[in-house]
């Protein structure tokens, strides 16, 4: 499951996906059964528990109706100004709890889920670029060639200018081991996005103003 994306994303005309969280997974699984869809689709979800309430109930099944999602779309969860964090599938909920955190220091990041690496949002993607000079990646894959790869593709194609933060697991073999603690090892836990957070926006922050982290 590490290397998926990469080699996923350069076979023509797959559709790939990853749900934020089970309402995503049920709405993805929803919209691929359509009859108006032609291509195949990829829904990529990791191993271990949701983070909702059980979908099954009844009573859930009534409040949260099945809606159709819209291929190669994702959706802004959070406005920001500091720096931009592009998340695709389950590390966005690590990326929700970082941007939390960090709010009480004053940085106010954008967040974003993207939900597909193949095809982009390129609207939204061009939005972004022209308004964020930082932007963080996160996926829970690998980093060549994967989810952050695909956004720094973009950026060369079109031209654009930015910093880029990768956040993913990096090019060596990752043990077996609890999912927390391989979260925690691979640095894409709230933890290990809050203290990327921390450094980038601190590090221009000081390039702007280079008295302001002088104590």
């Amino acid at each position: 499951g590490c290397y998926d994306i990469a080699y996923m994303r350069c076979i023509p005309n797959l559709i790939v996906s990853a749900p934020m969280n089970e309402m995503e997974l049920r709405n993805l699984m929803y919209t691929a059964q359509l009859d108006e869809m032609q291509l195949p689709i990829v829904i990529r979800y990791p191993r271990g528990e949701g983070i909702n309430a059980d979908l099954q109930k009844d009573t859930m099944a009534q409040k949260y109706p099945f809606q159709k999602i819209q291929i190669g779309k994702g959706q802004k969860l959070k406005d920001g100004k500091d720096i931009a964090i592009l998340s695709f599938g389950h590390p966005g909920n690590f990326a929700a709890t970082a941007i939390r955190d960090v709010r009480t220091e004053g940085i106010n990041p954008a967040h974003y889920d993207m939900r597909f690496v193949k095809p982009l949002d390129e609207e939204l993607l061009h939005r972004v670029f022209k308004q964020f000079k930082t932007i963080i990646t996160v996926e829970d894959a690998a980093i060549q060639g994967g989810f952050g790869s695909a956004i720094a593709e973009f950026m060369v194609d079109h031209s654009y200018t930015a910093k880029i933060i990768r956040l993913g697991i990096a090019d060596e073999i990752v043990e077996h081991g609890e999912q927390k603690e391989l979260y925690a090892l691979c640095g894409i836990d709230a933890n290990g996005i809050l203290a990327k957070i921390q450094a980038n926006v601190s590090t221009q922050t000081a390039k702007n103003n280079p008295k302001a982290l002088v104590s």
